[in-house]
Formats: structure tokens, sequence, C-alpha cells
């Protein structure tokens, strides 16, 4: 293979994630050439629509995930958390490489979580986060807030919001360094499944042994823990949904939760054991928290929505 069509969102972190795989391609392959194609996915073209309303975070992917499908582009860049437990029939994760910082940030001139104001609002474009922020703080006003990172960040310091709760690898990654910002901690904030890890897909073919020499075992034993507790508990996108594995030699460390949306209700739990076992982990921890209540906020959405 000569030249490889690497297909991308054109959102400003989309691409800078992407060029990052054009790069380490390149080192590895230097007679390879590299071609970024953008694609616009239903979630860019309705950037200022709840995720709820216009499919879930799969809405990132499907048209990237046809063109590679129609042979289009040979292989795909994704933030892993975008990325449906479920892949278009003949795709495959060709490569995960090292994971970026996985933790959620709180971005305020107020201060940290605990020292907002009563009432104080605070914006974030995911379900996980509102529920995790109003399960610590009831007191807080939390909205809903689409568009990239430079578009909230901006809202933020025009005053239509007092605090931001933003993903710690897209600010790394696009260079973005906030005095003002708190790492929340991951074993009580849990991140949400394959944050901060990026997702190289392709079609089963060749086009994987050339994408092999992006992987890195311990992300990608990490994420697929992760993406198993996903494939078991099912969910929607209206379905406030964690988990969070870390993965050292041969040992991983699980940490999961299933909440409702506004807060009051949060099923947590943990597995820990060889690295090797973590797929199981994963789906063992989801019956777990299923059994403990999980099962009945999934219900309760179901019927409501």
């Amino acid at each position: 293979m000569s030249r490889i069509r690497l297909g991308t969102r054109g959102s400003r972190l989309a691409l800078a994630q992407s060029r990052w795989v054009e790069a380490q391609l390149r080192r590895a392959h230097p007679d390879l050439t590299v071609e970024l194609v953008t694609i616009k996915t239903t979630g860019d073209r309705f950037a200022d629509q709840p995720l709820s309303t216009i499919g879930g975070k799969g809405v990132f992917v499907k048209e990237i995930e046809e063109a590679l499908t129609e042979g289009r582009i040979d292989c795909a860049v994704h933030s892993m958390k975008d990325v449906p437990s479920e892949l278009a029939s003949g795709l495959v994760i060709a490569a995960v490489p090292p994971r970026e910082d996985a933790r959620d940030v709180l971005i305020s001139g107020q201060g940290g979580l605990a020292e907002l104001a009563r009432g104080a609002r605070v914006g974030t474009s995911s379900l996980r986060r509102m529920a995790l922020v109003r399960a610590l703080r009831q007191d807080l006003t939390v909205r809903e807030l689409r568009g990239n990172v430079d578009t909230r960040l901006r809202k933020l310091d025009a005053g239509e919001l007092d605090a931001l709760v933003l993903a710690s690898a897209g600010l790394r990654r696009l260079g973005i360094a906030r005095v003002d910002s708190e790492v929340l901690s991951p074993r009580h904030f849990v991140p949400a499944i394959g944050q901060g890890a990026l997702a190289v897909e392709s079609r089963a073919d060749d086009t994987v042994e050339v994408l092999r020499v992006l992987d890195d075992p311990p992300t990608h034993a990490a994420v697929s823990a992760e993406r198993a507790f996903l494939q078991r508990v099912g969910g929607s996108c209206r379905t406030p949904l964690a988990a969070h594995a870390v993965v050292g030699g041969d040992h991983v460390q699980i940490d999961a939760l299933i909440a409702s949306p506004d807060g009051t209700r949060v099923i947590r739990g943990e597995r820990s054991g060889r690295a090797s076992d973590g797929v199981a982990l994963g789906t063992d921890l989801a019956d777990e928290l299923l059994g403990r209540g999980g099962a009945a906020i999934l219900q309760a959405l179901a019927e409501g929505a």
C-alpha cells in the first residue's frame, strides 16, 4: 500500500488528532502517502441541537463509517468515546494509540467544584457530566452546551456561564492551558467510556497491518474493558454511563457507574484483576450494576422516551 486516505471530521480538535495520526504513520512508513479527507457528520451539521435528539454520539461516526464501507477512504480517526459499541459490518478498530489524560476538568473563575456559588451556571455537552455535577452539587444550575471547545470557552469568558466541564484530553491536544481549571478525580467523577483515547478504524483488510504500528496494547486493553461494559449495559444516548479502566503490567482496575440524569441515583462499582481478563471483568461489572438498580434506571428512561 503506497497511499492511505484518512477520514476525519473537520473540527479543530478532530483535525489535530488526525494530523497526529498522519505524522505517526509517515514516521513509521516513510514511503506512505497519507491524504486527509474531511467529512461533515450529522453531529457537525446540527451542532446547536442536543445529541440525545439527533441520535447520540454515533452521529459523529455514521457518515465516516459509510465512507469506509463504500471505499472512499481507507481508515478513519475518531474520538473513542464517540464510537458506538457495535461497528458497521466489515469494519474493525485497527489501532488504539496511547491514551491522553482521560480525566474531566472544571474551568471557572470561582474556583473548583466545591467552591462554586449556589446557583452557579455550569455548562457541559455530556449527560454523564450533568448527572455527576448534580449528584455532587444539587444547588447548581446545569445547562446542556453544544459546540466545539473554543465556542464553549468563549461563552464562559463572556459571562454566559460560571463554569464549564470539559475533557482534559481535548484541551491538551489543542494546546489550551487554563490556570482557572480543576482536574476532577476519575474515581469519583468517572470519565466517559473511551475518553482520552483515539480509535483508528478501517475495513478488515490489509489496511489493518499498515495501521497496527499505531496501537498501544495497554490502552487497547483498557478501552476494550470499558467498551465491554458499554456493550453489556446497552443503554441509549439518554443514559448517563461511565467506565474507566487503568492497565498497569498485567493488572487492570475498572471503575464504572450508571446514573439517573438528575443525579439523584448513581450506581457505582469497581473490578480489578488480570488485564487479559479485562473484557470479562467489564461485562461482569455491568451485570452487577444492572442488578443493583441500573436496569431500573434504564427502564425508567426507556418508558419516558
